[in-house]
C-alpha cells in the first residue's frame, strides 16, 4: 500500500541543535530510495508502508547510534484506494486553486 507520511524525529538529550541528526535521518531515507521532502518542522515521504515504516525505524537506530538517548517521533500518514496521489500532486492540486483564486476566500471573512 502506497503511503504518504509526514514525520518528525527529536532526539533529546543531545543538546539545543538537532540538525545533524535530522541529517543523518534523511540519509537513512534517500539510501532506502524513498521520495522525500524535507521541510522545517519534519519531512514528508512517499513509497510502500513497509519501506516508509522501516525507513523511519532505521532512523531510529541511526540517531541512537549517534549517542541520543532517547527520541520523541511525531507521524502522521495518509493513504488512498481510490487513486495514485503523489506529494507533489497535493502541492500542485493547491496551487492551481490559488493561482485561479478558489482560495475560499476565508482570509476576507466571505
Amino acid at each position: 500500500m502506497q503511503v504518504i507520511a509526514d514525520f518528525s524525529v527529536v532526539p533529546i538529550g543531545v543538546g539545543v541543535s538537532v540538525s545533524r541528526y535530522v541529517a543523518a535521518c534523511h540519509e537513512v531515507l534517500s539510501e532506502a530510495g524513498l521520495e522525500t521532502r524535507l521541510h522545517a518542522y519534519g519531512t514528508n515521504v512517499e513509497g510502500e508502508w513497509d519501506e516508509v515504516f522501516t525507513a523511519i525505524r532505521r532512523c531510529h537506530e541511526v540517531i541512537h547510534g549517534m549517542g541520543a538517548p532517547r527520541i520523541s517521533t511525531v507521524i502522521k500518514v495518509g493513504t488512498r484506494t481510490d487513486r495514485d496521489q503523489t506529494m507533489l500532486d497535493k502541492v500542485e492540486s493547491v496551487e492551481a486553486k490559488l493561482d485561479r483564486g478558489e482560495g475560499g476566500g476565508a482570509l476576507n471573512g466571505e
